[in-house]
């Protein structure tokens, strides 16, 4: 048992496995445990034996934990090792968390299990620090990474999936950088591809990884435009583009607004023309994109990167769909984050 870098976060290290072995760690705050990691497999190894390293995250600071790991065997033997303790350190100085309170509808009540994973800006006025963080359900932070990510998005192996402006990032829990693609490798690439759109100037808002283990994330590119109706003379205007990343870091498939979408259609003005915000992977294949600035969901052809780019619907005020009330008010406007409720057939429901 080990610290890392983390104060929140320990390492459990299992050590002389046989090759194929599988590990994962119980933890609570008595000999009840409660909570578990994932598993962690030792699958990209060669050698007969190994030592598998489980991080244990998910505690509060300052705090004694019992653990113990669990080994299943490739040849379905299981293995449990005896109760550990760690206690967990301190937040770093100038690591401010944020002032969570938590309100419960009515007394006695219980909410939903889990966690709460949360996307912070930095607030001067209180001096809050900490922008990806883990808080339990009585409002106490159990773990954070300090990198300026937005969104943290959780990966099916533990990690996390960071967009940081310049730079896409898969971190461990420890907040260690797995692997890493920067803005000028994708936009390289665009170039090297033959993509006549770009260079893109910035990730923002969003990025998520698909099955087939790519990242797809959200950029800005600028285009100038003369004379456009209400703007005389030259505009900058700035849109959005989709790039399909794949694990070398080279661009496997690429869309931009500007070859889609009617420039003088800007319900916010300009320059800040589309204003994008989420991105969704359907279950077809397919792509939706929120664009907050059109006041629009987007299903984009994608078909897991050989699809045309074509919009396949709107929705929204001026889209390919009719409400039935007819009345224009209850469409969503400047939407953020939409999410998939149900899937019938290959339709979605958003």
């Amino acid at each position: 048992m080990s610290s890392t870098a983390n104060p929140l976060v320990a390492q459990y290290t299992i050590k002389r496995l046989k090759s194929g072995a599988a590990a994962w760690v119980e933890f609570g705050s008595d000999t009840n445990y409660g909570r578990q990691t994932s598993p962690v497999t030792d699958s990209a190894s060669t050698s007969p034996f190994v030592n598998l390293n489980v991080l244990v995250a998910g505690m509060l600071p300052q705090t004694t934990y019992h653990m113990r790991a669990h080994v299943n065997g490739s040849s379905g033997d299981e293995w449990v090792d005896e109760d550990r303790t760690f206690t967990t350190g301190a937040l770093p100085a100038g690591v401010v968390p944020p002032g969570l309170t938590v309100t419960r509808p009515a007394p006695g009540s219980s909410p939903a299990p889990g966690v709460d994973l949360l996307s912070l800006i930095p607030n001067p006025t209180t001096s809050q620090t900490m922008q990806a963080v883990v808080a339990d359900l009585n409002g106490n932070v159990i773990w954070y990474c300090p990198q300026a990510a937005i969104p943290p998005r959780p990966l099916p192996n533990g990690h996390f999936l960071f967009q940081e402006s310049v730079l896409i990032e898969e971190v461990d829990l420890a907040c260690n950088s797995i692997r890493s693609v920067s803005l000028d490798q994708v936009n390289q690439s665009l170039q090297t591809q033959g993509y006549t759109f770009g260079p893109i100037s910035v990730f923002h808002h969003d990025v998520i990884a698909i099955p087939n283990g790519h990242s797809i994330a959200l950029g800005e590119i600028t285009k100038n435009y003369t004379d456009l109706v209400g703007y005389p003379g030259t505009t900058a205007v700035v849109g959005d583009v989709l790039v399909d990343i794949d694990l070398n870091g080279n661009v496997a498939w690429a869309w931009s607004s500007f070859d889609y979408l009617d420039i003088n259609r800007h319900l916010e003005g300009l320059p800040d023309w589309t204003h994008s915000n989420a991105i969704v992977y359907t279950e077809d294949g397919n792509l939706l994109l929120s664009m907050r600035h059109q006041s629009w969901v987007l299903k984009i052809d994608y078909q897991n990167g050989a699809g045309a780019g074509d919009i396949l619907w709107r929705l929204g005020q001026d889209g390919d769909f009719v409400l039935g009330s007819g009345d224009p008010a209850q469409w969503f406007y400047g939407q953020h984050y939409p999410n998939i409720l149900s899937v019938n057939g290959k339709q979605t429901s958003v």
